[in-house]
């Protein structure tokens, strides 16, 4: 048995079912939800992420992006704490070159918020960092719900680095995105924005807020003291 078959029959074997359910549920798997077709056997995800730190050195790059395009999403979850560990620890930018090629290959499999959410900003943001980011741009243009907040969670290590010229055009282009999952991921990153810079994320609303979904910009917003929430909820600035 090989290190992936040994992963998944221990992933199976804490498999939870009545978990499963309540997971099923919260990720709306259901016709028309955005996790319709998804498929869970109730793993926790700080479980996930101790099988990942266990197995990351011992399954190979094919391994993980073949665990990655897995129907079931706990197993999905955990090939991209792989990845992520693996790129951590990646000693060479060609070590790095690969693991983010098989994130790409396998990227129909990123297709859930908290995997989106738990490999973007730690593995493409970083690799595209001083390079040519058309490929963030590719995904947002793509009509593609889940590569759309792909590009747009990447952009949170550039936030960390306090370069903000990504999200600022992004989320420019997206205010008209019809999908509270979009909304709610650029309002999350101008509120990150605003962590570190208030004025950079104050004047980029003033200019915009008006045109927002009202879920972007309350996410944006959470932060702010209560007198000048009010104030742009009631389009008063």
């Amino acid at each position: 048995m090989n290190s992936l078959e040994k992963l998944k029959k221990e992933m199976l074997a804490m498999a939870n079912p009545e978990k499963a359910k309540l997971m099923a549920k919260y990720f709306q798997v259901y016709p028309g939800g955005y996790g319709e077709g998804d498929a869970f056997i109730g793993l926790t995800v700080p479980a996930q992420r101790d099988l990942s730190r266990r197995y990351f050195k011992d399954l190979s790059l094919e391994q993980s992006a073949e665990l990655l395009l897995s129907k079931i999403h706990e197993e999905r979850l955990t090939a991209v704490f792989i990845l992520v560990l693996k790129y951590a620890r990646a000693k060479n930018e060609a070590e790095k070159e690969q693991i983010v090629k098989a994130y790409i290959e396998s990227i129909k499999g990123v297709n859930n918020w908290d995997i989106v959410d738990s490999s973007a900003h730690k593995i493409l943001g970083p690799f595209l960092e001083n390079k040519d980011k058309s490929l963030l741009y590719d995904f947002l243009d793509s009509g593609d719900l889940w590569k759309q907040r792909v590009a747009i969670i990447a952009t949170m290590h550039y936030i960390d680095r306090r370069n903000y010229t990504d999200i600022f055009i992004m989320a420019e282009k997206m205010l008209n995105h019809k999908h509270d999952l979009i909304h709610k991921a650029l309002g999350w990153m101008l509120r990150e924005v605003g962590k570190k810079d208030f004025n950079a994320e104050y004047d980029f609303l003033a200019k915009h807020y008006k045109k927002m979904p009202r879920t972007m910009l309350r996410y944006a917003i959470e932060k702010f003291d209560e007198e000048l929430r009010r104030r742009f909820l009631k389009g008063e600035i």
